[in-house]
């Protein structure tokens, strides 16, 4: 199903749920630290850079175009952490992991809406995103409990990733 609004084109899945993608945009691939955006309805909020997806768009392309758009930087697209349900909001979210090779000065969402971003320690934008936006959070759940082995290794076994509801 497809809805037409102002300025984008929502997207749903046959359950009715707005089909989203996003990133967890790491400095590096020791994914120690991770970009966070401003929030457009609570500017002093911080978020995870993703959105809705266009009709046709593979959920991949998605999150590439939404990190540009809201975050300002490309990189690298890694594996997908898992697919994240949000009950609440009737939301599906796609995430996948971006290792940033590239960050712009200006960018979109700072120019039209005075988007910001920062670099925070995994743990910090974890227990940051914990209060307002728990789904958010829990992306770091899953990148940890399903993407590490014992030895330290990426776990890339695509049966490993899981939704969480």
């Amino acid at each position: 199903m497809i809805k037409l609004k102002s300025d984008q084109t929502r997207t749903y899945d046959g359950d009715g749920y707005k089909k989203r993608a996003a990133c967890l945009c790491f400095r590096s691939e020791r994914e120690e630290e991770v970009l966070l955006v401003s929030s457009r309805s609570h500017p002093e909020r911080w978020i995870v850079p993703g959105g809705g997806m266009e009709p046709e768009e593979e959920p991949s392309v998605a999150a590439v175009r939404e990190v540009w758009e809201e975050a300002g930087v490309k990189g690298t697209l890694g594996r997908l952490v898992g697919v994240f349900e949000n009950r609440d909001r009737k939301h599906r979210t796609y995430v996948y992991v971006l290792i940033v090779t590239e960050v712009l000065e200006d960018w979109e969402d700072s120019v039209n809406i005075g988007r910001k971003r920062e670099w925070f320690k995994t743990e910090d934008a974890q227990r940051v995103l914990q209060c307002h936006k728990p789904v958010q959070a829990s992306y770091f759940e899953a990148l940890q409990q399903d993407c590490m082995t014992s030895n330290g290794t990426y776990n890339m076994n695509p049966n490993s990733l899981s939704s969480i509801r």
